[in-house]
Formats: C-alpha cells, structure tokens, sequence
C-alpha cells in the first residue's frame, strides 16, 4: 500500500463531476486539484500559469511538429514556443509530486492514466444523459438556450476526449479504464461523493 491515496475523476461536460470531485475531497479531507492543477504546475517549474490555461485538456495541433524548442529551462517561454507535449510533461510530473506529498482528488487531466501504477488510486467517471446536462449548463450560465447547450456539451466532451485519448492511447469514458462510473442523473451529487468515499475509506483507508 503507498503512502497516499488519489482519486480522479473524469466527467462530461454539464454531469457535474467537478461538483462531486469537490465534496468527494471535502468529505475526505483530501488536497482538490482542478484548474489549480495548472497554477501548481506553472508555479513550480516557473512558467506562466496562462500558459497551461491556454492548453487545458486540449489536444495538440497538427502544426506541433513545426515547432521544436527546449523543455525546462526558463520562465521565458510562452504558447507559441512551448508545445503541448512538454506542457503534458511538466503537468504529469506535478500530478505525480501532488500525489506523493498528500491524499488528493484530481479532475480529469488524465491524472488516472498518469498514477495507473499507484495500487490506492480509485478512478471514477461521471457521466449522465444529454437532456439532464443541457438544463444544467443553462442553469449554471454557460448557455442561452437548449441548443446553445448541447452544441457546448458536444464540443467539450470531443476536446476532452481527443486530449484523453491522444495522451494516454486509451479511450476516454470507456468503463475498462474506471473503477467506478456514476450516472449523475440518478443520484444527487451529495449521495454520488458519499459513496465514493466510503468505497475509498473501506477499501484504501481501512
């Protein structure tokens, strides 16, 4: 058993796997990482945290190839001289970091993929059907309307798979690559992080 157990959670975008991430690490006690991943990650190898934002869970571009530059060497890079693949890299490293120093609860950024040989590692997918997502992302303000919202649904799950996907050869929201996948529609997200972590307290922490 290692020192520190992980859960990440990967989610379709409007399912509210952020929302359960978060109770799920408030229950706990655990250290939550989601967009302060990036700034952890431009913080500690002295990068720009606009950077990482600039790249979140987004596939590289075709052009990548055209640019080669060095890795690690100064706060000077930015997006146009710094590809993708490094910036995965440095992400990967502090995802790894994070989870050596403390028990935490990762959001997507194939953090599952990135500590799959951490035998504490508890990998959940949240999922739910489009109808439930698209009233949520209108409730939330992300859209004006229904379609508004399932075209922004649509979207992001493709970008969010790509990048999955790309990075880890494995497919994004298939059930072999989770411990757990929860329907967000069936139960509240209260009830969804409760079991969650006492599947966690049971199985890791006992």
């Amino acid at each position: 058993m290692s020192e520190h157990s992980a859960i990440v959670i990967g989610r379709e975008f409007g399912s509210g796997g952020r929302e359960i991430a978060e109770w799920v690490a408030k229950e706990l006690g655990f250290n939550y990482y989601d967009r302060e991943l990036l700034a952890e990650s431009a913080q500690r190898h002295g990068f720009s945290a606009s950077l990482f934002a600039a790249r979140d869970e987004r596939r590289p571009s075709a052009l990548r190839s055209l640019l080669h530059f060095g890795y690690g060497v100064s706060d000077t890079y930015n997006s146009s001289t710094l590809s993708s693949e490094a910036l995965y890299k440095v992400q990967s490293e502090v995802i790894r970091a994070l989870s050596d120093e403390a028990n935490c609860v990762f959001v997507g950024r194939t953090a599952d993929y990135v500590l799959r040989d951490n035998p504490d590692l508890l990998s959940v997918f949240i999922h739910a059907p489009l109808e439930y997502r698209i009233q949520r992302i209108i409730e939330r303000g992300d859209a004006a309307d229904e379609r508004q919202a399932a075209e922004l649904a649509k979207r992001m799950d493709r970008k969010r798979a790509d990048y999955y996907n790309y990075f880890t050869g494995r497919t994004w929201g298939a059930a072999s690559n989770y411990d757990l996948s929860f329907d967000a529609s069936r139960w509240s997200t209260d009830k969804i992080a409760h079991y969650i972590a006492k599947l966690l307290e049971e199985h890791y922490l006992a």
